[in-house]
């Protein structure tokens, strides 16, 4: 068998919340988990006060059904054809900031739950972004990336380490690797929050970022 490639156009949708205005002062990407998708994901943060924060839900290209409801969700990538797959989705990423335009006077905000923390985070590597916060919620960092990968970052950006500490995909082993690497990554960046809870978005600390 012979694996072959072709280039092709894609589309993709993504949702958004509230309204990009002058009075926008936080302008946040975020990046969903396995099985959600953006419309659902975005409910998270509509406590957030909508003058200021205008937020941008990405969304995975790969879409299934889940069982047993047959309920709609979409995944990021696989261990299958994964460069492939990132580069997809940067091209998708990148074209929906394109579209956005957004301004580069606002403080930006990327956020990523679950499997969405290892597209945050190669985005942000990949595209040299400056966030404000880089928020890392419930999800593992690809082990591709190193410190030296994140010294672009400005001094200013603060990065936050988000889990739950009855988390049913961690243990206390997982959970120590995970916060050593993220200090080895990020240095006195880096602040580490966990909660009391399962592996559910909190949302008292999204609230809280800003």
């Amino acid at each position: 068998m012979n694996r072959k490639e072709v280039t092709y156009s894609s589309k993709n949708t993504y949702e958004t919340l509230n309204k990009l205005s002058a009075s926008t002062k936080n302008i946040w990407l975020v990046f969903h988990g396995m099985g959600y998708l953006s419309k659902y994901f975005l409910r998270y943060f509509k406590d957030l006060n909508a003058d200021e924060n205008y937020i941008i839900a990405l969304e995975a290209p790969s879409k299934y059904y889940i069982q047993p409801k047959m309920h709609v969700g979409a995944n990021w990538l696989t261990r299958e054809n994964t460069e492939m797959g990132m580069h997809n989705i940067l091209n998708y990423l990148d074209a929906v900031l394109e579209n956005e335009t957004v301004p580069l006077d606002k403080n930006l905000i990327i956020f990523g739950y679950s499997q969405g923390v290892s597209i945050a985070s190669r985005y942000v590597v990949k595209r040299q972004l400056q966030p404000l916060q880089l928020v890392l919620h419930s999800g593992g960092i690809p082990k591709e990336l190193t410190a030296d990968d994140f010294k672009f970052l400005n001094s200013d950006c603060k990065v936050k380490l988000i889990y739950g500490t009855e988390d049913e995909y961690l243990d206390e082993a997982r959970i120590k690797i995970e916060r050593q690497r993220a200090e080895n990554l990020f240095g006195n960046r880096l602040d580490i929050l966990p909660f009391d809870g399962k592996h559910v978005v909190n949302v008292d600390y999204i609230n809280n970022l800003v």
